[in-house]
C-alpha cells in the first residue's frame, strides 16, 4: 500500500467542500498525511477557490457532462482518494453519478461521500430532495460488491445532520424582530450540527490510512452525525438568548411563510430551498427526534459543538439591533 494520499474534493466552491479542504491544508495533524490536494470547482474564479489555491490546493474546473475529461484529470493528478460532496444544484444526482463513474474509471480507491441524515426516513413522493441521497449512497456503495473496481475497496459515508448554519438564513428576523421563524411545529425536536464538526470528521477520514486505504476504523463506516442537543423551537431560541445575552423567541410559521422567507432572503439554489423545506417537514413528522454523536466522539475524541457555542460564534449575525432613539429638537 502506497503511503501517498492524493485527495480530490468536489464542490470546493461550496462551504462544505471549502471547510474540509481548508482543514486539510492548514492543520498540521491532517496536512502531514496529505501528499496533494485538488479541488474540483464549478466556479474556479470564486473567492473560496482562490483562497484554497493560495493555501496550496490545485483547482481544477469541473465541467459536468464531460466524463472523459474528468477521468483524464483524476488520472493526471494521481487521485487515490475522492471526497464526493453533492453540490447544491438541481442536477446534483446526475453530477455525482458522473463523478462516481469517472472515479471508478480512473482507478480511485478511497471514496468519502457526504450524505444527509434523515434521507432514510424521507418518502420519495413527499421529500424527493432528501431521498436523492439514498440514491447517491446506493451508487457509491454498490461498487463494494465489484471486486474488479478499486473504488469499492475503501468507502465511507457521512450522513450529516441539519446544518446549524441554515438558521443564519433567518438572521434578518432575528436582528429586526428578535425571533427565529421556523416551520417545525411546536412539539417535535431536531439536533442541528455545526458544519465545522462535519468538516472535522471528514478531515480525519480523508487523512487516515490503513492497509486497505482509509484507516480501518473508518473504512466501510456509515457515520450518522447530528448535533449533541435535541431542540424544539423554544429550546433553540433559549440557547440563542443565552449566547446573545438578549431575548430571542421562537415563532412557528407555516410552510408557505417559510417559502416566502427563503425566496426573499436566501441566495441559495432553489433545490437547496426545497431540501430545507423537506427537512422541516421531517421534523414536523417526528422523524428527527434523535441524537447521533457516537461517530463524532469515536473519530475525533472530542465533543461536538453545543447550540450555545454555535450561537456565540455567530452572535454578530443574529443579535437583535438596538433601536436608535432620536431626540426631537
Amino acid at each position: 500500500m502506497s503511503d501517498t494520499r492524493n485527495v480530490c474534493i468536489t464542490a470546493v466552491d461550496g462551504q462544505t467542500g471549502f471547510l474540509i479542504a481548508e482543514l486539510l491544508l492548514k492543520e498540521e495533524r491532517f496536512k502531514k498525511h496529505i501528499t496533494s490536494l485538488t479541488g474540483l470547482s464549478l466556479d474556479p474564479t470564486s473567492a473560496k477557490a482562490k483562497e484554497l489555491e493560495s493555501l496550496g490546493a490545485v483547482i481544477v474546473p469541473h465541467h459536468p457532462g464531460k466524463e472523459a475529461e474528468m477521468v483524464k484529470a483524476l488520472k493526471k493528478i494521481g487521485c487515490d482518494t475522492i471526497c464526493l460532496i453533492p453540490p447544491a444544484k438541481e442536477n446534483k444526482l446526475d453530477i455525482c453519478t458522473e463523478l462516481t463513474n469517472a472515479a471508478k474509471k480512473a482507478g480511485v480507491q478511497n471514496v468519502l461521500l457526504i450524505s444527509a441524515a434523515g434521507c432514510d426516513y424521507a418518502e420519495r413522493d413527499k421529500q424527493p430532495r432528501l431521498r436523492e441521497f439514498i440514491d447517491l449512497e446506493a451508487l457509491v456503495l454498490a461498487e463494494k460488491g465489484n471486486a474488479d473496481v478499486p473504488l469499492g475497496h475503501s468507502p465511507c459515508v457521512i450522513r450529516a445532520g441539519f446544518y446549524a448554519e441554515n438558521i443564519l438564513l433567518y438572521a434578518q428576523q432575528a436582528q429586526s424582530e428578535g425571533v427565529l421563524p421556523l416551520p417545525i411545529g411546536e412539539n417535535h425536536k431536531f439536533a442541528p450540527v455545526a458544519l465545522g464538526d462535519i468538516a472535522h470528521v471528514s478531515a480525519h477520514v480523508l487523512s487516515g490510512k490503513g492497509p486497505h486505504g482509509f484507516d480501518d476504523k473508518h473504512r466501510g463506516q456509515m457515520m450518522v452525525i447530528t448535533g449533541p442537543m435535541l431542540c424544539a423551537g423554544k429550546e433553540l431560541a433559549e440557547s440563542a438568548s443565552k449566547a446573545l445575552g438578549q431575548t430571542m423567541e421562537f415563532e412557528n410559521i407555516s410552510e408557505s411563510e417559510a417559502k416566502k422567507i427563503l425566496k426573499n432572503q436566501a441566495t441559495i439554489d432553489d433545490s437547496e430551498k426545497e431540501y430545507l423545506l423537506e427537512y422541516y417537514s421531517l421534523v414536523r413528522e417526528g422523524k428527527t427526534n434523535y441524537i447521533a454523536t457516537t461517530a463524532f466522539h469515536d473519530v475525533t475524541g472530542e465533543h461536538p459543538t453545543e447550540p450555545d457555542e454555535f450561537f456565540r460564534l455567530y452572535a454578530g449575525e443574529l443579535r437583535p439591533k438596538k433601536k436608535v432613539k432620536h431626540n426631537n429638537a
